[in-house]
């Protein structure tokens, strides 16, 4: 008998490459798919190719339980609620607690690299979550998702306009990994059928400094690009100045600290064994991404 399986936060970036890759995939019939986001409507295309689409608000448990009915594993994506000190795990333990009230076989949950040692201020969230599935004594895949190629974007195209990138990462080490690798290998832990509980941390192959993704992405664009090294300090000045929201700076901030001090240094090949894939380099990535560098 065929599971059901379980997206959350469908709509979402992440989301929405999971669902693709679980159709383009051919091994879940679309109706053994359920979609769930607070707006329905943006899942008209999902529904549209027989995906079963379900309203789901992590903040009405009510809405949580009619959408988890039936389903047999379970993709949590953990929110983005920032703004408001531990609203997201009260919505992630919301999903938990709806899960196990429907009878989940297994749930799997997007987390975060090393969240035990991580100065990021929302990596308590990820490791209160972690518990709480552990808690329920269901069967559980945890995918603690490197940082994103992607996110290198919200700092690039400014700092290649200025040809000089400010970080206070110092000589921290990263391994990027792009986002439609992790959600090839969200998919296929989805779809995988395993009882097994386990948990992976997904990361790209080849962990760099900033000072060498700056000379990537000046080969790549053609553009000179100068590191800039600061203080944390210095650069939550940089980001007021630049209009930030005042709750966002520390997070931003955060990031560089959490790589400069090396809590999400590690290179695993997790991401490659379940995505049964060779995952896209730095370099191929940002090349791919040359037109939207230099906005």
């Amino acid at each position: 008998m065929s599971e059901t399986l379980l997206v959350t936060g469908a709509t979402g970036n992440l989301g929405r490459l999971v669902l693709d890759d679980l159709l383009a995939s051919g091994k879940v019939a679309p109706a053994d798919i359920i979609a769930t986001s607070r707006d329905t409507g943006k899942l008209a295309d999902y529904a549209a190719k027989g995906v079963q689409a379900r309203a789901a608000n992590f903040d009405d448990a009510a809405s949580l339980d009619a959408a988890f009915k039936g389903a047999d594993r379970i993709l949590i994506i953990s929110t983005d609620a920032l703004d408001e000190p531990g609203k997201r795990l009260r919505q992630h333990l919301a999903a938990v607690a709806a899960a196990k009230r429907a009878g989940v076989k297994h749930i799997l949950y997007t987390s975060m690299p090393n969240p035990e040692a991580s100065v990021i201020p929302f990596a308590p969230d990820h490791l209160g979550t972690e518990n709480a599935i552990k808690a329920t004594g269901i069967a559980y895949t945890i995918l603690r998702n490197g940082w994103y190629m992607e996110n290198l974007f919200m700092a690039l195209p400014h700092a290649l306009s200025e040809g000089k990138w400010y970080s206070a990462s110092g000589k921290g080490e990263l391994a990027h990994i792009a986002r439609g690798d992790i959600a090839k290998a969200t998919a296929n832990a989805l779809a995988s059928g395993s009882a097994e509980s386990k948990t992976y941390t997904l990361t790209g192959e080849t962990k760099h400094t900033v000072d060498e993704i700056a000379a990537l992405v000046s080969k790549v664009t053609g553009k000179p690009l100068e590191v800039v090294h600061v203080t944390d300090d210095q650069l939550a000045g940089g980001l007021k100045a630049a209009g930030l929201p005042g709750f966002i700076i520390p997070v931003v901030v955060s990031f560089d600290t959490n790589t400069r001090e090396g809590h999400i240094a590690m290179v695993t090949d997790d991401a490659g064994k379940l995505s049964g894939q060779k995952l896209i380099t730095l370099e191929d990535f940002l090349t791919a991404s040359k037109a939207a560098l230099l906005g």
